[in-house]
């Protein structure tokens, strides 16, 4: 895996995303705004729901922007044994099947799939993120989901 290359993978999903969701929001604001949807009596509520549409298209535009600033800001560094794993690290654990994760200060949740292998993004913010937070190659990770506790193994830190 070429973390480098995962890095940028994150950059460019997150631009298309932007975009994307900023076409859908001039579009959910036109059709908020549209002469076809003022209220003609009080049970007419298709402009408030499409202005209700248009505000939560606006808010997601700008986490995703805020999202993309936040990556675009960090600094990718190789792996340091002295402060284990940090904000940037490509990080494949094991427990039964093996995952790749990406740790990046924002876009939690994002799918990446590099090198026929899909690749998570998470963020410190996360139980798991947390715990990762300063281990090593071969550390025992333990995390508490719902009362169930998980065990994942660091198998490779890049």
């Amino acid at each position: 895996m070429n973390k480098n290359a995962v890095y940028l993978l994150m950059l460019e999903k997150l631009a298309i995303d932007l975009d994307v969701l900023q076409r859908a929001a001039q579009t959910a604001y036109e059709a908020a705004t549209h002469a076809e949807n003022i209220a003609e009596n009080k049970y007419d509520t298709l402009g408030l729901e499409a202005s209700y549409l248009a505000t939560g298209q606006a808010r997601r535009v700008e986490e995703i922007r805020q999202a993309l600033k936040n990556c675009q800001a960090m600094t990718l560094a190789p792996f340091d044994p002295a402060h284990g794993i940090q904000v940037g690290a490509l990080v494949h654990l094991e427990a039964g099947s093996g995952q790749w994760l990406f740790l990046a200060p924002d876009a939690a949740g994002l799918k990446l799939v590099h090198d026929g292998h899909t690749v998570t993004v998470i963020t410190p913010r996360s139980p798991l993120g947390a715990a990762l937070l300063g281990k090593q190659p071969e550390d025992e990770v333990l995390i508490n989901i719902a009362g169930v506790a998980q065990g994942f193994t660091v198998c490779e830190v890049e």
